[in-house]
Order: structure tokens, then sequence, then C-alpha cells
């Protein structure tokens, strides 16, 4: 009975030993199929992360040749818009302005503007006769002021001081010059003596 004991035993040990080694061996091939399994893998991922970065670089390569087609096709557009500018023709001289002033003119504007109105836009010549004429206190300042800017465009301008044409005659107000005269029972009035400037503008008389 013992010798049969020891024999199964022995037996059970063998078949241990064979059923670790297979265990083994069975570790053994499932290692070395992960590690190919592996190693092949990094390669393919290598070559992936390397076909993307050669696409990109294509793209980086093809964005400055599309932008540069853009901008030229836009340059073409604003040529082909852009037509051929047509020679603009000069406009015509201007008249010349003759101007004189008179400032301080002691005369109240209100009665200075009653013979302004009459002279403007009249030929010199006419204007000269009406003012000579005229009973008014103004036309004595008005018509020396006339005859000055007709003397301007002769020596300044090389223009004919007969021929020009009264184009604007403006009167504006000057200061008030303010005095007082005694009355009756101590009072006193005030007398505003009001002052004028006078404005001429010349121009020659149109042929």
């Amino acid at each position: 009975m013992a010798d049969d004991k020891k024999q199964t035993t022995k037996k059970a040990d063998a078949a241990k030993a064979k059923g670790e080694k297979a265990e083994a061996k069975k570790a053994a091939k499932k290692d070395d199929a992960k590690a190919s399994k592996t190693d092949s893998k990094k390669p393919a991922a290598k070559k992936e992360s390397k076909a993307k970065k050669g696409a990109k670089g294509k793209d980086a390569e093809k964005a400055p040749a599309k932008g540069k087609e853009k901008t030229s096709t836009k340059k073409a557009s604003r040529a082909k818009k852009e037509p051929a500018k047509k020679a603009v023709p000069k406009a015509p001289a201007a008249a010349p302005v003759v101007k004189a002033s008179a400032r301080y003119v002691r005369i109240a504007p209100r009665k200075a503007r009653l013979i302004a109105d009459q002279v403007r836009g009249m030929h010199i010549e006419s204007a000269r006769a009406l003012l000579q004429f005229s009973p008014r206190g103004a036309a004595h300042p008005i018509h020396k002021l006339i005859n000055s800017a007709a003397a301007n465009a002769e020596n300044n301008h090389d223009l004919i001081g007969d021929e020009m044409r009264i184009a604007s005659i403006t009167v504006d107000e000057g200061p008030t010059l303010r005095r007082f005269r005694p009355r009756a029972m101590g009072r006193a009035t005030p007398i505003n003596k009001r002052t004028s400037h006078i404005r001429v503008a010349l121009t020659p008389v149109e042929d």
C-alpha cells in the first residue's frame, strides 16, 4: 500500500511540473506576441504623424499661393473697375475783385445804407453821377470810397478804373460815441453819435 501511494504522488508531482512548464511557455508566447504588436504599432503611429506633418507643410505651402492668387485677382478687378480718368476742362479764370474800406465814418449806418442800396450793382460812372447830385449826407463819403477803389484797381491790378462795376457794398455799425446834453431842472439827456464801417468791392464789366 505504501508503495502505491508513493507512485501516485510521484505521478501527480510530474503532472504538476508539466502543467507549470506549459503555463510558463504560454505566458512567454503571450508576452512575445504583445511585444511584437506594440513594436508594429509604434512605427505606424510615427508614419501617421509624419504623414500629418507633411500634409500640414503642403497646406502651408499652398496657403500663401492662394493668398497671392487672391491679391492678384483683386488687383485685376480693381484695374478693370477703375476707368481711365478723363481730362477735366479748366474752369475759366474768376474775375478779379478790387476792395476798399472806410472805417469809423461819422454817419449813422441806417442813413448810409439808404445810399448803399441805391448804388449796389451799378456801373461806376452812373454811380458817381448819382452820388454827386444826391442831397443825403452819406453820399459824400461813399463817393470818395468808390473813387479809392477805382484807384486801387488801376494801380494794383492794372485795370481800367472807369470800366468797373460795384459788385458789393456793405455798411456795418461801428462804435457809438456817447455824449450828454444838459436840460431843464438839472437833468441830462444822452446823445449817441454813431459811426459806420463801409466796404466796397469792384469787378470789371463783362463785355
